[in-house]
């Protein structure tokens, strides 16, 4: 199999994103990762491209998948004959948002602290 030309729009800190990278590092399939916050180029890029705003966005030879996670990302470069299947395990939850988009989180993202006690 050839290797694909992939560019992945994502954010830095996503727990989507976090599972799109996942996927292509269980594949050992390099990337051209287009950080959509910090880059508004590559934002405005993918709604050109794909007429929504929504992320991960995936472009895999010319084949634009939107709003995907690394779980749908997989399975397409499986049915597509991209990659073969594989036993390895990914890193983190191809699946999944970030913690503080989970139900039942809280509504900040930010976690509560107690303040610090020093011993002397």
């Amino acid at each position: 199999m050839s290797k694909p030309t992939i560019t992945a729009y994502l954010k830095p800190s996503c727990g989507w994103s976090a599972g799109v990278r996942a996927v292509f590092k269980k594949y050992d399939l390099a990337f051209e990762e287009r950080d959509i916050i910090n880059r508004s180029e590559f934002f405005e890029e993918m709604v050109q491209k794909t007429g929504q705003t929504k992320q991960p966005t995936i472009e895999i030879n010319g084949q634009m998948l939107a709003d995907v996670s690394g779980e749908e990302v997989e399975a397409w470069l499986l049915q597509n004959g991209v990659v073969g299947a594989n036993s390895r395990i990914p890193e983190v939850p191809i699946n999944q948002p970030c913690a503080h988009e989970m139900p039942g989180a809280s509504g900040s993202a930010a976690p509560q602290s107690s303040p610090l006690a020093f011993k002397r």
